[in-house]
């Protein structure tokens, strides 16, 4: 089990994730995550394992439960859902024996005794893993303090991406072509939310139905960086073109471009020329009305 809960902390790590960071502003006030039923915070080390998931899976809540407890709701998990390992440790007296057997006691005759600790795995699931629990257990979305930027809304609409506004993530998978991005309402300001989203549509114009780029497999790697770096120039150049102020993405990513560019001296050269084409592609559907 400890090696388990290790290698759940190294894969959240290793994919540039710490479980501890929090990348959106959750859904409640409290970001800890907690029994759905018994509201009782989980700690330590079921903290962390429950953030990464969380963070993984882009669940918009840290509110648990076990089946049972989903099943004594009145609801269920999804079936083909994956649980998350949780550690309980509880505490059992034994009496001290000598090496016959002998129950040993103290000064005043009372049998001695120890305390030995044990750890215990459970599954939980997050509340929004199961179907037909109580309304008050589903995340609540918070309206934004900003109002929606014509331009951008135009830009966006027009390019018919899919776009899932759910999660805690914002990330485009290519597999299934669609964009998942926080609810308006986890982002602070406008410029935040809409610098975003042009980073993740500037991924979506690379599909290989689009203009076609190298994505790379895995965080780290080359093609990955670059790839990065190019959404995050497309990001750069979509709000310049739109007139939106907003913090990119760069943080994790530094690194990884720094090595690329060490080591390829054309490859910023490349990767403004990749950005500039995926803006160019994303204002060039715009409606006719929209453009000019």
């Amino acid at each position: 089990m400890y090696q388990a809960v290790t290698d759940r902390i190294i894969e959240a790590l290793e994919r540039g994730c710490p479980p501890w960071v929090r990348p959106w502003t959750p859904t409640s006030g409290d970001d800890r995550p907690r029994n759905a039923v018994s509201g009782r915070p989980y700690h330590g080390v079921n903290q962390l394992l429950l953030w990464a998931t969380a963070q993984e899976a882009g669940f918009r809540t840290d509110r648990w439960l076990t089946y049972r407890q989903a099943r004594e709701l009145g609801g269920h998990v999804r079936q083909g859902e994956k649980g998350t390992l949780v550690v309980f440790w509880k505490f059992v007296e034994h009496e001290e024996r000598d090496r016959d057997g002998n129950v040993l006691h103290d000064e005043d005759g009372n049998p001695r005794t120890r305390v030995i600790p044990f750890a215990r795995g459970y599954t939980v699931f997050n509340v929004e893993q199961c179907d037909d629990l109580p309304e008050s257990m589903l995340p609540v979305e918070r309206d934004p303090d900003w109002e929606p930027f014509e331009e951008a809304e135009r830009l966006v609409q027009a390019s018919g991406a899919r776009i899932e506004h759910r999660g805690n993530r914002a990330f485009y998978r290519r597999s299934g072509d669609f964009i998942r991005i926080p609810p308006r309402g986890a982002f602070a300001d406008q410029g935040g939310y809409y610098a975003t989203l042009m980073h993740e549509l500037t991924h979506w114009t690379g599909h290989e139905s689009r203009l076609d780029r190298k994505f790379g497999r895995a965080f780290g790697d080359a093609d990955y960086a670059f790839e990065e770096l190019v959404a995050e120039l497309g990001a750069a150049f979509l709000c310049a073109n739109l007139g939106i102020q907003g913090e990119l993405r760069h943080e994790g990513y530094i690194s990884s471009w720094l090595e690329v560019l060490k080591q390829d001296k054309r490859a910023i050269f490349r990767a403004a020329s990749l950005a500039r084409k995926a803006a160019e592609y994303l204002e060039g559907i715009q409606p006719v009305e929209a453009v000019a």
